[in-house]
């Protein structure tokens, strides 16, 4: 491996532009994470992309808020705009569990520091940039501004919210994953600068620059697509037509649920189709106008964005702390894009979309010749995945039916008959990859699609393969420990999540034991569990402790329904409608009824036992108590006592609340 030099990293102070010989910049990104010149860090695919366009970018992490905003005024005024890029993950679910309580550690923050980061960063950076340079263009990106692009319900504030824009004062928000936006945005940008357009702005040197002025007028000229802003309505781009969809307003749907509830189900499948329709939402006196997402990456697009030139490393200036985010992916491996899951709770498809975009072979071969580089690479992977670890290569069999298609899920209620499931290509990566120098094993650790390892694809070739894949994921591919997601066990509530039967993941247990019964290894299968979503009761929480306690699974820690911004689940927790149906649905709430659901996970844990059994009689199922403890149980007040065999049993341990990336 090289040596690196700090020229290597993009800027992130006024020193290291002068090592480049810079007086000033294009673009500074703004980012709530630590500067992590990595693929999986969304600030350092954009810098590096907009580099690679011949710009200069800087990067400036974790601003401190306080005091004079000296960190925002350090590297001066671009020249085009500021980026705000608020984190890999949703600041709010980064601070806080679902029962609002401070997480242990901030991932993404050296050391875990939780000081470094604000709540709600979109606004708070947006806010200083614009009270200090009121004149410059502010662009919002990352999950934390994309799933808050219309209306939508803050679980930490308890009401609806309008688009960030309004809130922030920023002057764009770009949606999804952002390379094709920012690259247009900036070359239409450069062109108005070129063309010496008349109401550009100058520098002290008489150097153009872009203000306002120019800004609005040259987003005011056509639509860039996956962008959002604001107009009034005189001034929307081309008026409004008959082919946009015109939401309920904001202030429509604070007064009336069922409006928000309709709006999302148009949300929801614009977000996902092939050709999306305009999406226009009036707030007071402007509309949120949020543009078509641009199609799906090419394979040479995608392919570019992973192949840039990062160091993979935190910058210097983290030199002896550790960032966890990173530490957990560092000798990870990202294969696709997408996920057609279109599971009800997760914010994948809102923001990378439904269409799987694949990383060419020769990609992901040089991504992991990079990694076998690295000094403290010992030759093991510890993943090879993606939002789901088995979707890649998979398309549908007819694309121009796909391109007509609205359904946010590919495999939900049922696996469409166009999808192609086919594992060959998956399983050639993993040859390939298993088969360079310096890798000793490579492991999936991202979730498994067990349905689609089950499904009966009517070609008995693909069949074949499918198991071939699942033979070889458990037997080659598993670090101990195999990552599967039932959710829950009632068939009722997963329809409402828009996952499988619990059936499902029992068949599939099935095979994993029976496997590592044939090639004679002691891999666990670890279930995650989703408590308190929409439609789900006590009753059904206390089925699902005792199945699983039937399978033999003791489990430590669970998830808590967390309702994070554009997802279904959220939008029916939030107003009691199912968007899709408008059909009323249940919902646990207050911390008296989510500890009720939380409790049956902890069935063995003597401190909970006289509490279950009491609600187990109140809601007259009785005959779960013996499934719980025993015969012997049954009659005696406290249950199992400690020390059971139960105890020691498998287990699996998840941070408490924790996303899984969602």
């Amino acid at each position: 491996m090289k040596t690196l030099q700090l020229t290597d990293w993009l800027p992130t102070t006024k020193k290291e532009m002068e090592l480049r010989g810079w007086e000033s910049v294009d673009i500074i990104l703004f980012s709530a994470d630590a500067y992590v010149d990595h693929p999986s860090f969304g600030a350092a695919v954009i810098g590096r992309l907009l580099e690679a366009e011949g710009l200069r970018v800087a990067i400036v992490p974790q601003p401190d808020w306080h005091g004079d905003f000296r960190d925002f005024k350090k590297l001066g005024r671009p020249r085009l705009w500021f980026g705000i890029a608020p984190g890999c993950m949703d600041s709010m679910v980064n601070k806080y569990t679902a029962n609002r309580r401070l997480r242990s550690e901030d991932a993404y923050s050296p050391d875990g520091r939780h000081d470094l980061r604000p709540e709600y960063p979109t606004i708070v950076y947006t806010r200083i940039l614009k009270q200090l340079y009121p004149d410059v263009p502010v662009i919002l990106g990352g999950i934390e501004a994309s799933l808050r692009r219309l209306t939508h319900y803050d679980y930490w504030k308890e009401t609806f919210k309008p688009c960030i824009l309004i809130d922030s004062q920023a002057d764009m928000i770009i949606y999804g994953m952002g390379e094709k936006p920012v690259q247009e945005i900036s070359r239409r940008l450069l062109e108005a600068i070129e063309e010496g357009d008349p109401t550009l702005d100058y520098d002290e040197k008489g150097e153009s620059r872009i203000g306002m002025a120019t800004f609005k007028k040259v987003i005011g000229q056509g639509q860039i697509p996956q962008t959002v802003s604001l107009f009034t309505k005189e001034h929307i781009p081309g008026g409004i037509t008959k082919e946009d969809i015109v939401l309920h307003s904001h202030e429509e749907c604070i007064k009336n649920p069922i409006a928000q509830a309709e709006n999302f189900r148009f949300i929801e499948e614009e977000s996902n189709k092939y050709h999306a329709s305009r999406i226009l939402q009036q707030t007071g006196s402007v509309f949120t106008v949020v543009n078509p997402p641009y199609p799906p990456m090419s394979q040479a697009e995608i392919d570019h964005s992973f192949d840039l030139p990062y160091t993979r490393l935190p910058h210097p200036k983290y030199k002896g702390k550790r960032i966890p985010a990173y530490e957990m992916i560092k000798f990870s491996v990202n294969l696709h894009r997408g996920c057609f899951g279109g599971c009800a709770f997760c914010t994948i498809s809102a923001h990378q979309g439904k269409f799987i975009v694949n990383r060419s072979k020769e990609s992901i071969l040089r991504e992991v010749k990079a990694i076998t580089e690295m000094p403290d690479f010992k030759g093991y992977l510890s993943d090879l995945g993606g939002p789901s670890a088995n979707m890649y290569g998979m398309h549908g069999k007819n694309l121009k039916a796909c391109q007509k298609c609205k359904r946010p899920s590919c495999i939900h209620p049922e696996i469409c008959p166009n999808l192609n499931t086919d594992h060959s290509s998956l399983l050639d990566i993993y040859h390939a990859v298993d088969a360079l120098p310096g890798i000793k094993k490579s492991f999936i650790g991202s979730g498994v699609r067990y349905d689609l390892l089950l499904h009966d694809a009517k070609d008995e070739r693909i069949n074949k393969i499918n198991a071939e894949y699942t033979r070889e994921l458990i037997t080659r591919h598993v670090s101990g420990r195999l990552k599967v997601a039932p959710e829950h066990t009632s068939d009722r509530v997963l329809y409402l999540m828009r996952k499988p039967s619990f059936r499902q993941f029992e068949e599939f247990k099935r095979i994993f034991d029976r496997i590592n019964r044939e090639e004679q290894l002691h891999q666990q299968i670890i279930p995650y569990f989703i408590s308190s979503h929409p439609g789900c009761t006590e009753e059904d929480m206390a089925e699902l402790a005792a199945q699983t306690k039937a399978l033999d699974f003791q489990l430590e820690q669970v998830q808590d329904f967390t309702p994070t911004p554009m997802t279904v689940s959220t939008e029916a927790w939030a107003t009691g409608y199912h968007p899709y149906t408008l059909e009323k649905v249940f919902s646990a709430k207050q911390p008296k009824e989510k500890l009720a659901q939380r409790m049956f996970f902890f069935w063995y844990k003597p401190e909970y036992q006289s509490s279950i059994r009491h609600e187990l009689m109140r809601m007259n199922r009785p005959d779960l108590i013996p499934k719980l403890f025993g015969q012997e149980g049954f009659n005696r007040p406290n249950g199992n006592k400690p020390g059971n065999k139960y105890q020691k049993k498998s287990r699996y341990h998840k941070p408490d609340g924790g996303s899984r990336r969602r």
